[in-house]
């Protein structure tokens, strides 16, 4: 029987990567592939009245337990695998300070030992390697001192569940499974990654820079000793980098010896390390045809289109025989989990030694939290300068060290993001912030939600509290005195993207009644609650979105009879992506997407290419290469950096709007012109841009309305286009290029667009590329939405323990897709800063998950009791008109909840705490 099937959707093939013919290939119908023709992902419940979603798409499949998730997929759901599913485990180091002495299974008795044991020294043999991203040992090799706790050695292969099950079980939470040899003392290497931005504002927040990273340049370390950044002299007049640290010394001499009507304030803050906690443990199955020399794998990523880049020039440099890869990409739950983890590359090592029978690698939970990415550690040392008469802001001098763990995944720009996202919502005419990543023995952290931004500006918002009472003002008035507003820069020297409504946030804050009524409210809870004390706190913060290197592709078509289907390279991951990107179709063709099929990876439709690193390139090097026009300085991101609503929606309405404008519209034209079932031609000047989706279908200028079915079969008649893909690439602002379409010549916000007529793509070539400078990675962020969150809680004082009453948060974030989306991302944001600012505690080093015994037993997660389940609130400040943009706003709506109860502790018991979590023995230590 053959491997494959071959029909387009049942199985779509990719280009060769490194000698390797890679394939997508959904799965089959008992697991994944068409999942709408059987119902388990529902076709869209559309009101075209009032354009609401009543249910996401995949929110049946989900809650009933269909097969959607890779964890949930079996040899025997899979066709042409062998029936017999194997199992693997993996075994991780507990101590971090030995060499490494090899392995004693003598706790497994006859009948337990694996099937197959694979070793540092099978991969050595057999040269297979993590791709570069990763790192060195993928599995550690004999003598070694491991980097990390929990660094894997081996992984054990049972080709049955029951002794794979007994086996497991018998080696857990057993440490003399491993034998250490010699101590060594942990690793010590140079840090992941430092930046270093220095700002000196002209005399008003209008004028030019004096000095700035987007004006001139950040700063890099010159060298580093003793594994620790040195940075360049000073030197007044001299290089750019010189000249920054003059700039630098100037702002800390100014501090040290501020004027007299300046308030300094130097305070240390600290996060800790959090699980990311997601529900779906990472997870893996595979199974490698000796015979047909091909490597079938189910993998749940955020980022299958790195895997599918990376996996086969991991096997190209092996001496195993593999000439083919067939990825099966499966919704998963991310938030930053799964974004360039490497147990997908753990998972096809385990499958190619299974000798011929498939191999399902899945977590439990033990394991992922000793394997799991976390979030980083900050420990901030802060000092800011403000007029005690005017309360206005002047000066921001931030120190931050970020523990990245053991391996760099995303280290080196969870530093960028969280030191130039450290301002939170104020201006700043001077700054000199720095952060540097440190490597460590701890677990690697990655891309966890809030990505570095919730541990530096929490902790800014603290800063700002403390400030307020220092100066005697009201916290959200002081806030309001120096809130950033449009056309102001950030510490960076560049001006934000578009408006600015921070300020909104805190007028509307102002005057809600859990702030008006504080006061009295605290006197009233006080004396009815005896043995409690109340407190209510407020933060606003505005988060960034997306990366300065984010791309995407999107393919919409619209069948004979009028079928909408969406193809996207976005990765589902929990947020619905699948949902909202369907929704957007509604917007250009009048319904949404009848089928969504998303972790696309098959684009050779359009072949773009791609060379070069986005954020190093030079300017030259970015115009030679942009004269090929099917070039992009980046192929396609992953879903991360709430990028799903800007930054993949732009892909997908730019998609169906060329469907509409070459395809739709003129179709309507026709029929209008023509006259309906034999009428005379249109009797009113029509034109586009009074086109209106209604209720039956289009119209515009009192014409007929047309339905969709009639203008696709029209449309499909005349030969006119039904279908575009295209590549859109973003730094900080949207690449243009000029396209001939017809006889006209126009410029597109697009790199690279291929159109569909009489069932064939045709790749329109652009005429001439506008890419976004190159300086413009100099502004590191642009793009913000704000929210503010007001907290109402009380403080047992006998016990330490915090309960929240309510909270109140309002969030700025363009026009909404999908409203009840958003209200389900603020909601599970919201539970996240409560874990993160009162619940969620490990240990870094050995008394933490690299041990191997932490669960949810010892880990505490909010609970609905936690969060104030039936009394919080939320509102959503409406959008300055119908064409702005939906923000990506996934990742602000859990920031500003951490401060705002620290605040509100404050304002409870009278005593500031600058470390997380605050937990209910830290609060007893400070009470009376």
């Amino acid at each position: 029987m053959s491997t494959v099937n071959v029909s387009r959707r049942r199985f779509l093939r990719h280009s060769v990567i490194a000698g390797i013919s890679v394939y997508l290939a959904p799965l089959h119908s008992k697991a994944f592939a068409a999942l709408f023709e059987n119902q388990l992902l529902t076709l869209p419940a559309w009101d075209p009245a009032s354009k609401h979603l009543r249910f996401r798409i995949d929110g049946k499949a989900k809650a009933m337990g269909k097969k959607v998730f890779a964890r949930d997929i079996r040899a025997t759901d899979m066709p042409h695998w062998p029936a017999m599913q194997s199992h693997a485990f993996i075994l991780r180091v507990t101590q971090a300070d030995k060499r490494f002495d090899g392995l004693d299974l003598s706790l497994l008795e006859e009948g337990l030992q694996p099937d197959r044991l694979v070793t540092a020294e099978d991969l050595a043999r057999d040269g297979l390697a993590f791709p570069p991203f990763y790192g060195d040992d993928m599995l550690l090799a004999q003598g070694k001192t491991p980097a990390y706790l929990g660094q894997a050695v081996a992984i054990l292969i049972y080709h049955d569940f029951a002794r794979y099950s007994v086996a497991k079980n018998r080696l857990k939470f057993q440490d003399q499974v491993i034998r250490y040899g010699e101590e060594t003392g942990p690793l010590e290497r140079d840090p992941w990654g430092t930046f270093r931005y220095v700002r000196v504002g002209g005399e008003t927040s209008q004028d030019d820079d004096i000095f700035s990273s987007m004006k001139d340049l950040p700063i890099f370390p010159a060298a580093v000793k003793k594994h620790l950044p040195v940075w360049p002299v000073g030197r007044e007049g001299g290089k750019l980098d010189e000249q920054g640290m003059y700039y630098a010394e100037q702002i800390s001499q100014e501090l040290a010896a501020p004027p007299d009507d300046w308030l300094v304030l130097t305070r240390d803050y600290s996060t800790q390390s959090v699980d990311t906690a997601a529900l779906e443990a990472d997870n893996s199955n595979g199974w490698y045809d000796v015979e047909k020399q091909t490597l079938h794998l189910v993998i749940a990523s955020q980022s299958p289109q790195e895997v599918m880049e990376s996996l086969p020039q991991m096997l190209a440099k092996s001496a195993l025989s593999v000439t083919q890869v067939i990825l099966h990409p499966c919704y998963t739950v991310g938030y930053g989990s799964k974004d360039h983890y490497n147990f997908p590359y753990y998972g096809a090592i385990a499958s190619l030694y299974g000798e011929g029978k498939p191999v399902r690698l899945a977590n439990d939970r033990y394991e992922q939290f000793q394997s799991g990415l976390k979030r980083h550690p900050y420990a901030m040392h802060y000092t800011m300068g403000v007029d005690k008469k005017t309360g206005q802001l002047q000066s921001f001098k931030g120190d931050m060290i970020v523990n990245g763990g053991g391996r760099s995944n995303f280290t080196p720009s969870v530093v960028m993001v969280g030191v130039t996202a450290a301002q939170s919502i104020y201006y700043f005419p001077k700054s000199d912030l720095q952060a540097v990543g440190i490597a460590s023995r701890a677990l690697d952290a990655g891309s966890a939600r809030g990505y570095g931004t919730l541990q530096t500006m929490a902790a800014t918002e603290m800063m700002i509290d403390e400030i307020a009472a220092e100066l005697e003002i009201d916290p959200i008035a002081l806030r309001l005195r120096n809130v950033l507003k449009s056309g102001m820069k950030n510490t960076q020297g560049a001006i934000a993207a578009g408006a600015i409504r921070a300020d909104e946030v805190l007028e509307k804050a102002a005057k809600h009644p859990l702030w008006l009524n504080r006061t009295q409210a605290k006197r009233d809870y006080e004396a009815a609650h005896p043995g409690k004390r109340y407190g209510v706190g407020f933060a606003c913060v505005q988060k960034d979105f997306g990366t300065g290197s984010d791309t995407s592709f999107a393919r919409v078509e619209i069948s004979e009879q009028g079928k909408i289907t969406l193809h996207h390279s976005a990765a589902e991951l929990g947020t619905g992506t699948s949902s909202s990107q369907a929704v957007l179709c509604a917007q250009w063709l009048g319904h949404p997407a009848d089928e969504t099929h998303l972790s696309v990876t098959d684009w050779s439709a359009l072949p773009v290419v791609s060379s070069g690193d986005p954020y190093t390139m030079s300017q030259a090097e970015q115009d030679r290469l942009a004269e090929n026009p099917l070039w992009s300085p980046s192929y396609c991101s992953p879903s991360s950096a709430s990028n799903s609503a800007y930054f993949f929606s732009h892909a997908t309405l730019e998609a169906a709007r060329q469907v509409f404008i070459q395809g739709i519209w003129p179709a309507a034209l026709a029929l209008w012109q023509q006259g309906i079932g034999g009428g005379q031609a249109a009797p009113f000047v029509v034109r586009r841009e009074d086109a209106r989706w209604v209720e039956g279908g289009l119209t515009a200028d009192g014409m007929q309305i047309l339905p969709i079915e009639l203008l696709a079969k029209t449309a499909w008649q005349m030969g006119l286009t039904t279908g575009a893909v295209v590549h859109v690439f973003n730094r900080w602002q949207w690449a243009e290029a000029d396209f001939t379409l017809g006889h006209q010549t126009v410029r597109l916000p697009i790199d690279a667009l291929a159109v569909r007529r009489q069932d064939q793509y045709q790749v329109i070539p652009r005429r001439k590329a506008y890419y976004p400078p190159v300086q413009r990675n100099n502004a590191a962020v642009t793009y913000y939405s704000a929210m503010g969150t007001l907290v109402e809680l009380a403080v047992d004082t006998a016990t330490g323990q915090v309960e929240l009453l309510n909270h109140h948060s309002i969030l700025e974030c363009g026009n909404q897709i999908v409203p009840d989306l958003v209200s389900g991302q603020i909601q599970g944001g919201l539970a996240m800063g409560i874990g993160h600012a009162l619940h969620e505690y490990l240990p870094l080093y050995e008394e933490g998950p690299g041990n191997g015994t932490w669960n949810f037993n010892r880990y505490h997660l909010p609970l609905a009791k936690d969060v104030a389940l039936w009394k919080q609130t939320s509102e959503i400040l409406p959008p300055l008109s119908e064409t702005d943009p939906a923000k990506g706003m996934a990742e602000v709506v859990m920031i500003p909840v951490v401060a705002g109860i620290v605040n509100a502790i404050a304002a409870a018991i009278g005593h500031r705490f600058r470390d997380l979590p605050v937990r209910a023995e830290n609060i007893l230590e400070v009470l009376p």
